[in-house]
């Protein structure tokens, strides 16, 4: 693995302007590809940042990476806007972690 490296993995208007700050880019069409890309790039990038949408289609195979100490695989919203994946994810790991819900609604508006 390689130490330090930044992988974008989503639809290409999304994933795009990260290449100008220099992580590499994966624009990715369909769940088969997302998935394959997903898995693919498990294996050299310590972190993966994936649209909430891939986030979505290769869901099995981030919940395989969730134990291990790398790859981390984060999502962020895509230029569609976002599914508050992210912010439910944290919700249920601090629900899970002190036993109660402390945001709200879970949700930004």
């Amino acid at each position: 693995m390689r130490e330090g490296s930044i992988a974008v993995v989503g639809d290409k208007d999304s994933v795009l302007a990260f290449k100008a700050i220099g992580l590499d880019v994966f624009p990715v069409e369909g769940e088969m590809q997302a998935r394959e890309t997903v898995h693919t790039l498990a294996r050299t990038y310590s972190v993966i940042f994936v649209t909430e949408k891939v986030a979505l289609q290769a869901e099995t195979y981030i919940k395989r990476y969730k134990s291990r100490a790398y790859p981390v695989i984060l999502p962020i919203p895509s230029a569609e806007g976002s599914m508050h994946l992210g912010l439910d994810g944290i919700n249920a790991n601090v629900e899970k972690a002190i036993g109660a819900n402390v945001f709200v609604d879970g949700k930004e508006d």
